[in-house]
């Protein structure tokens, strides 16, 4: 009878810890990002990633990936994973393909009903598009 008992207080301990890690995935403080000398994007939502190269903004690549990678470590990192590397929790963002920019977009301006927060008022466009260009810069997952 004891070992019954372990193993349902074994379970539910599990259950309760990983309902904490579904809800604290809305519990991001989104951190500004300095987008140093990348244009001023705008607000309304583009359809595809400007810094991608061979796009409007390619030649800026480089500087987007690196802007993109510190915007990454102060906002997505804690639910998505270091390098985009998600734990299973959340979407693995290095499986997106160039398709995905509007989906992409549109998830992080508005956010989800699944916990993700709308950052759209604390990242700019140019930021959540540097972000996308650190991702895609990143190894596809094996």
């Amino acid at each position: 009878m004891t070992t019954s008992f372990s193993v349902k207080t074994l379970l539910a301990a599990t259950l309760f810890s990983m309902a904490g890690l579904v809800m604290a995935h809305g519990n991001v403080t989104p951190q500004p990002v300095d987008t140093g000398d990348l244009p001023d994007l705008g607000t309304e939502p583009l359809a595809e990633n400007p810094f991608r190269e061979g796009s409007t903004e390619g030649d800026l690549n480089a500087q987007a990936i690196a802007i993109g990678e510190s915007g990454y470590a102060g906002n997505c990192a804690g639910c998505h994973g270091i390098q985009a590397m998600s734990g299973g929790l959340t979407p693995d963002l290095r499986e997106l393909s160039p398709w995905d920019d509007e989906y992409f977009i549109g998830r992080v301006m508005n956010g989800t009903d699944r916990g993700m927060p709308s950052f759209k008022s604390n990242l700019g466009q140019t930021a959540i598009w540097a972000i996308r260009t650190y991702v895609e810069s990143l190894p596809a997952p094996e």
